[in-house]
């Protein structure tokens, strides 16, 4: 297990709007719109719901946990992106996030966050106290959990054309 750095950090952050593209461009609707039924999300959705985070989340909680003043965050709207993204293309979303996650980005490392800064807190709405290490450590396994759910709803889409290997496939086991 690797401990927390923020270079390893910036390593997967950096590189996840590139990765979504590079797996999602030029592909058809049935890739895209697909999902694993009610209640869930397709790939369009998670660029959307990755881009609500970048304009709403991440940085204005580590903004909190910075200051001196009010350290409560603000609710997080988990399914903000299907009226945010309405009308626009896939190719416009990963524009935009990866626009929006620069952005962050660079205002982030313009931060010089220190360990000690690692150590500061915020107040969660749902878990109480949180540190901005604890933070940044979500951020980057928050991508992660997206770039896999998308691959396991993509994936799912060709669950019965396998035949007797879904058995051998871990990404179609429930």
């Amino acid at each position: 297990m690797a401990n927390f750095s923020i270079d390893k950090a910036l390593e997967i952050l950096e590189q996840t709007p590139k990765t979504l593209t590079s797996f999602l461009q030029n592909l058809s609707d049935e890739w895209i719109f697909s999902n694993e039924g009610d209640e869930t999300w397709s790939p369009f959705d998670v660029i959307g719901h990755l881009i609500h985070g970048e304009k709403t989340d991440w940085i204005q909680r580590l903004n909190k946990v910075l200051s001196e003043n009010d350290k409560h965050f603000d609710p997080f709207d988990r399914f903000a992106q299907f009226e945010s993204s309405k009308g626009k293309s896939l190719q416009q979303l990963l524009s935009e996030f990866e626009v929006l996650r620069t952005k962050n980005l660079v205002y982030f490392k313009s931060l010089n966050i220190s360990e000690t800064d690692l150590q500061k807190t915020g107040i969660h709405p749902d878990f109480g106290q949180v540190t901005l290490q604890q933070l940044l450590a979500t951020w980057v396994t928050h991508d992660l959990g997206h770039i896999a759910q998308v691959a396991r709803v993509m994936a799912k889409q060709y669950t019965h054309e396998v035949g007797h290997w879904t058995a051998y496939i871990s990404i179609l086991q429930k």
